[in-house]
């Protein structure tokens, strides 16, 4: 069977499901590709507001093939770069999108598959649901992101424990630490962040997306430089149709309709 990244929408928020079944939704070059090609389309969609993320059945994605991984071994170094190259254009996509990017974790999230739900903008996880950096587990060392994630996240300790030590990870220690969101029972993870997609899909799409940029610039910035940004966007959103609606409906009693 070949891996996929199904496509479908529920109202204004496109699902994203990783199909791989038979190796546990593992990734590969063919999701990264579709991935990129369904946000790049998604972008220019006004009635697409959100994103969700999802592995098909009991699981949201066990990472890397390593039947693939071990035949990669047998050939030039530079296929695996250009697989993981493929994998970092995604996370780079997600991370730049301008809409937010919902997680919805059932099962386990191992190695590249922890990563891509790190590089979501929210992560949903099953109560049941188990994290793992897996990468030393196998002698390798974290792509997708991880490194990069977890280091603004969690102070290096705590980083150095998770990508060291291999171990599983629950979801409520991952909600503790800040990385996950909303913890749902299991089997509704889905649901769960369909709900919170419904929620930022009501919330006018020009003023979530300045703040998904600010955020991603903020980590570089000096104070300075990051008052600027705010203040342009601050002044461009004020003068956007959005914001007409948002202060008149408050002003009202009202609840907005954004465009």
């Amino acid at each position: 069977m070949t891996a996929e990244l199904k496509r479908s929408s529920e109202g204004q928020t496109l699902v994203l499901t990783i199909s791989n079944p038979e190796h546990r939704n593992a990734l590969g070059p063919e999701i990264y590709t579709e991935g990129i090609e369904a946000l790049n389309l998604a972008e220019s969609s006004a009635d697409i507001r959100s994103v969700v993320i999802v592995g098909e059945g009991k699981v949201f994605s066990a990472g890397g093939n390593l039947q693939r991984l071990q035949n990669n071994r047998q050939q030039p170094a530079s296929v695996q770069a250009e697989s993981i190259g493929a994998l970092h254009d995604w996370i780079e996509a997600i991370r730049t999108f301008p809409k937010p990017i919902i997680a919805a974790v059932e099962g386990a999230a191992a190695g590249a598959g922890f990563s891509l739900a790190l590089a979501c903008d929210f992560v949903v996880a099953a109560e049941n649901a188990v994290f793992v950096m897996a990468y030393s587990n196998i002698a390798l060392s974290p792509d997708g992101g991880a490194s990069w994630s977890l280091m603004r996240a969690l102070p290096r300790q705590l980083v150095t424990e998770l990508l060291m030590s291999g171990e599983r990870i629950s979801t409520t220690r991952l909600f503790d630490l800040g990385l996950v969101n909303r913890v749902t029972a299991s089997g509704h993870a889905l649901t769960e962040a369909l709900a919170l997609a419904g929620q930022l899909n009501d919330r006018a799409p020009n003023a979530l997306s300045s703040i998904k940029t600010l955020i991603n610039e903020a980590s570089h910035s000096t104070l300075p430089e990051q008052l600027d940004r705010e203040r342009d966007h601050f002044v461009r959103n004020l003068h956007h149709a959005n914001a007409g609606i948002g202060i008149a409906a408050f002003l009202n009693k009202e609840k907005p309709v954004f465009e």
